[in-house]
């Protein structure tokens, strides 16, 4: 008695196999089901995790012929290392170097005004800094900022950088940071009264931050118009951070001040 396959297609209409293509981290392929393209971030057991250019996530089954590769079939599976693929950037969105070591501290120093903010610039440029050799300080405020500065002594060496809240022509804030003069010694702000408003609104799942009237204490009305608990605000705040994941979560006026900090202490 004859054997026969018991799949009957004609050869002629079998699909071809698909190459098989490593999902590494920066590979760009598109999920036709969806049309949803972006690069490979995260590729552990039977998922892959894309990011678009417009910074959003999705996550597809590791399938025999699942994504397209310049416009080919390709089948993804996962790189020959061990362990899930590592994101290829930092949280702020600088180039990751994998196994990179911390560099000894500079002498130079970053000074931000409050914890919130030092945990904030830690979570979102750590790595950066880390690499860099450059430590965050934090100040319990800038009216000592004149002597504070002239006690560190900022030189060629040590050069220092300072981000200030609510830096706006005119404001007590503004006059201070005038009357540091020195060289090797750049203060910058932003423009917001607390750096919890330079987490974007819709990171959060809100509309907008509310207006607090003046004189009321910023974060206890914050907290009382969006309905969170008031009587912890640094419990809030540990929420509020949570969500931040990386650069794209934060506006950009604060951004830009903390990127020129950097440079300031780093570059010679």
């Amino acid at each position: 008695m004859r054997q026969y396959s018991a799949d009957l297609t004609p050869p002629w209409k079998k699909p071809k196999p698909a190459p098989e293509v490593a999902a590494e981290p920066g590979l760009v392929v598109e999920e036709p089901g969806t049309g949803f393209c972006g690069a490979v971030i995260r590729c552990e057991a039977g998922t892959v995790t894309l990011e678009d250019r417009f910074g959003k996530h999705r996550v597809f089954p590791l399938e025999p012929r699942g994504f397209l590769l310049e416009g080919q079939v390709v089948t993804l599976v996962r790189p020959a290392s061990a362990g899930p693929v590592r994101p290829s950037r930092t949280a702020s969105g600088s180039v990751a170097v994998p196994g990179a070591r911390a560099r000894v501290a500079r002498a130079g120093r970053i000074y931000v005004e409050g914890r919130h903010d030092a945990e904030l610039v830690e979570k979102v440029w750590g790595d950066d800094l880390r690499v860099e050799g450059v430590v965050v300080e934090y100040l319990e405020g800038v009216d000592d900022l004149p002597s504070i500065v002239a006690e560190f002594a900022p030189g060629p060496d040590a050069r220092l950088g300072v981000l200030v809240d609510h830096l706006l022509p005119g404001t007590k804030e503004w006059r201070i940071a005038q009357s540091v003069t020195s060289d090797h010694a750049l203060v910058v702000g932003h423009p917001y009264i607390d750096i919890w408003e330079a987490v974007k609104p819709s990171s959060l799942g809100i509309e907008a931050w509310p207006r607090v009237p003046h004189g009321q204490d910023w974060k206890t009305g914050v907290c009382r118009a969006l309905g969170w608990p008031s009587e912890n605000t640094g419990a809030v705040w540990q929420a509020i951070l949570a969500k931040v994941t990386s650069y794209r979560d934060l506006e950009p006026e604060l951004l830009g001040c903390v990127e020129r900090l950097i440079d300031h202490v780093t570059v010679p």
